[in-house]
């Protein structure tokens, strides 16, 4: 049974002009700190300048380190000075209903509802059969610095992103029923041409009556925040901010990797036991669709396809079989002796960032490889979920993503 509560004092913004100021893409959407000063240079009164206040242009040179006392600092006095703006407004005791729109996927409305999640709904060690499940592991100097984000600011900004069941359709068929009948709060085009849309609910009988309805849903799959809601927790804080989308909704883009190595790697062909080693099909950067299907693009090697053999790994372990995990296990460790899949020579580069873009990177000798997988499909992930097992790192690239600063919970 998934428990949502309105949010007591949500911070907004005050109409879709002012939306479009403030909002911006979350932090972890950018490949760089260096892109995130870029777009505070451009946008100076972005949300960014709250929740990555280092990278902020006009910081000095205390508060230009991460999570530092003196960023904090700043993070708290560009919040004050957000909230004495005329560019947002308080929402007392509320849901929301968050929908996006994507060119992409034309006719798909993603349409999910919003609140405050409870942490103790988290799946962990100590609660085996709570209904909020984690696919991924928690770095606890990332979800440290979150928490005393949000200790040093007193608010909520960062959103988690769950997937529900939804098997009969009616959550879905019930938001779009509300959201039909009247003109979004809040609408902003993204950078990528989604629209975002909100909805705010505090009439008491219709929070009455979605409160009542996420409750019939069995579990929740966390697709995008798990150190955001660890954050939450690791403060002891009864809830966390988050939004839940019907598992069907919801897109999956690639998660490609750009490798840097000690040396020159061996031949390909010792990666003849596990791939088939083939040439893609046409001129290009290649971005594999299909799964079992992984690219690799090196200055020498050009752009190769590796099919992945059968009995290259274990059918019945879900998280075994997604191809982030054959290629950590089969490239990364036998082939480049790189065990750990967090080694820094290792770089994630999510959907936002097509095999165009990595090609230039390694053809810059900035990097040395790229590798491009499938995207992994939401019954792979799902099934990993209910095995209880973690998604390779950085496998999941959910997207459309919800746009931070859209919707704020404060604390004080």
């Amino acid at each position: 049974m998934i428990t949502i509560q309105p949010i007591p004092r949500a911070l907004v913004p005050v109409d879709s002009d002012a939306a479009a100021r403030v909002s911006a893409p979350n932090y972890d959407e950018f490949q760089d700190d260096g892109e995130i000063r870029d777009m505070l240079t451009r946008r100076p009164e972005a949300v960014l300048r709250i929740t990555m206040a280092h990278c902020d242009p006009d910081a000095d040179d205390a508060a230009r380190v991460a999570d530092s006392d003196a960023s904090l600092a700043r993070s708290l006095a560009s919040l004050r000075e957000l909230r004495a703006s005329a560019l947002v407004r308080e929402v007392p005791r509320t849901l929301f209903v968050y929908e996006i729109l994507d060119p992409r996927r034309p006719g798909v409305r993603q349409i999910g509802l919003g609140g405050l999640a409870r942490t103790a709904d988290i799946r962990t060690r100590r609660m085996p059969d709570a209904p909020i499940i984690r696919n991924e592991g928690i770095r606890e100097s990332k979800a440290r610095g979150r928490a005393r984000l949000i200790e040093a600011t007193r608010a909520i900004i960062g959103t988690v992103n769950h997937a529900v069941p939804d098997t009969d359709g009616t959550l879905a068929a019930q938001l779009e029923r509300l959201a039909d009948a009247r003109r979004p709060d809040l609408e902003v085009r993204d950078e990528t041409g989604c629209v975002h849309r909100v909805w705010f609910v505090a009439e008491p009988g219709a929070v009455v009556r979605l409160q009542r309805r996420m409750s019939d849903e069995p579990e929740a799959y966390v697709a995008d925040g798990n150190h955001r809601s660890a954050a939450a927790a690791m403060l002891g804080y009864e809830h966390f901010l988050g939004v839940f989308f019907p598992a069907d909704r919801m897109g999956i883009g690639p998660y490609n990797r750009l490798v840097r190595t000690d040396a020159p790697p061996p031949p390909i062909e010792a990666l003849a036991e596990a791939f088939e080693i083939g040439e893609p099909e046409g001129p290009g950067p290649y971005q594999p669709r299909v799964t079992r299907n992984v690219g690799l693009y090196g200055q020498t090697l050009g752009w190769r396809r590796l099919r992945v053999r059968p009995g290259t790994f274990d059918e019945d372990d879900a998280a075994a079989s997604i191809d982030h995990q054959i290629v950590q296990r089969r490239v990364f460790a036998a082939w480049l002796g790189i065990d750990d899949p967090r080694d820094e020579r290792l770089s994630f580069v999510g959907a936002n960032k097509d095999a165009g873009w990595l090609q230039r990177r390694v053809d810059a000798g900035e990097q040395d490889l790229a590798v491009t997988l499938a995207p992994v499909s939401m019954e792979q992930f799902i099934a990993v979920c209910r095995q209880n097992r973690l998604m390779p790192p950085k496998s999941t690239w959910f997207e459309p993503k919800i746009r931070s600063g859209l919707v704020m919970a404060l604390l004080d």
